[in-house]
């Protein structure tokens, strides 16, 4: 425990020894900031070693009334129960929507909100399946190293993502496949590259896409009360139901 004395000189140890001099990165939580590693820095110092060359030190985690979560509290929520309720990227969306120097808040509120981002981006995984991709646009992939360049800037990242989904969709709609594939090929190249796996349409039993089909006829024949109650039917199943000019989908 770092109430033990000679602690900061167990972990100079340790590092070098494991990592060796000029290791790259050091990171910690904002409070560990003084005096712990920069006890631990001027040790190595002082012994004439070269120790970590970047320091990251990240905002606490806090509950829903902004108090930093800690096991002296009592008020640590545990991860593998969030993910019984929540998809797992759901806390890597919140993760990623805040800087790493920030407090994070974990509240029923922003998971719904993050939730609601992995869906928008499923969506668009799914309409965009059929797009032929091509080069990754190359201002969007500038815009995403200039953000993590800049102090890992992930909010900033995300949020040029999101805008390009925007465009993306707007692409396709208007049948500018050059457009819609570029932008595709580098949402997909991002999100990958930030750990988010993005779920396509998947495999849609044939009942279901013969609902969905009735759906489609029902209202080409005008008949919206039909239609309507088809998309609650296939939505009460557990089923995304997404209709645009090209025809209805479904995802779970």
């Amino acid at each position: 425990g770092e109430g033990r004395p000679g602690w900061h000189s167990e972990c100079v140890v340790m590092s070098l020894g494991l990592l060796g001099d000029g290791f790259d990165l050091h990171c910690g939580g904002q409070d560990l900031r003084f005096p712990h590693h920069e006890n631990e820095r001027a040790q190595a110092v002082a012994l004439g070693r070269e120790f970590a060359r970047h320091w990251m030190h990240n905002g606490f985690v806090v509950d829903a009334e902004g108090e930093k979560m800690s096991k002296s509290l009592g008020n640590v929520s545990n991860l593998l129960d969030l993910i019984d309720t929540y998809d797992p990227r759901t806390y890597r969306m919140v993760l990623l929507q805040s800087h790493y120097r920030s407090p994070v808040s974990i509240s029923l509120t922003g998971l719904e909100a993050a939730g609601r981002a992995i869906d928008g981006l499923d969506a668009f995984a799914a309409r965009a399946a059929g797009v032929a991709t091509t080069a990754p646009d190359e201002a969007l992939m500038a815009e995403f190293r200039a953000a993590m360049d800049d102090d890992l800037d992930t909010p900033r990242a995300m949020a040029a993502v999101f805008d390009a989904v925007r465009r993306a969709n707007s692409a396709i709609d208007a049948g500018d496949a050059a457009t819609a594939g570029a932008l595709t090929a580098a949402v997909m190249e991002i999100c990958a590259a930030v750990g988010l796996r993005l779920e396509g349409p998947g495999e849609v039993p044939a009942e279901v896409a013969e609902r969905a089909a009735a759906l489609d006829a029902a209202r080409a024949a005008k008949d919206y009360a039909t239609a309507d109650a088809i998309r609650d039917e296939l939505t009460s199943q557990g089923w995304t139901v997404e209709t645009t000019r090209d025809g209805t989908t479904v995802r779970r």
